[in-house]
């Protein structure tokens, strides 16, 4: 039994060390290296994209996992009782969110910053606001009535 609890604690240690890695990959996405991109050099023009990187909400992670043994695996001749069971586990996972931006333009004009437009976001943000507003139309007429 005394085996169980230290493999346990030895797995609650290495799940510590793994979430500690884990939020030191997330906070590597607040580096500068992750906002901006290495310049691209074409003929008089260099371009550098710029992103914008959620390290607060846009940061998700959980922990979970599990194992476990009942005493009728660590001791065949003894039948186990209810509550008995030894466990333990951990995990990890994270992840976070960039997107360009903008592109910086520096050519023999001076330097230009031009926005990245994303249509496909415009597109589903109108399609989801003319939906809310029919929706609230249509309540608002049963009501009337």
């Amino acid at each position: 039994m005394e085996e169980q609890y230290d493999r346990i604690a030895a797995m609650a240690v290495e799940s510590q060390d793994k979430t500690t890695q884990l939020f030191q990959r997330l906070m590597e996405v607040a580096q500068p290296k992750s906002v901006y991109s290495e310049p691209v050099v074409s003929g008089e023009y260099t371009l550098i994209n710029a992103s914008e990187v959620s390290t607060g909400i846009g940061v998700g992670f959980g922990i979970g996992g599990g194992e476990g043994t009942s005493p009728g695996e660590a001791e065949k001749q003894k039948p186990a009782g209810e509550g008995s069971g030894v466990g333990g586990g951990g995990g990890g996972g994270g992840g976070s969110l960039a997107r360009p931006v903008a592109v910086v333009i520096i050519g023999p004009q001076g330097v230009r910053v031009e926005p990245v437009v994303d249509v496909t976001k415009i597109g589903l943000a109108m399609f989801v606001t003319v939906g809310s507003m029919l929706m609230m139309f249509s309540r608002m007429r049963r009501l009337s009535r």
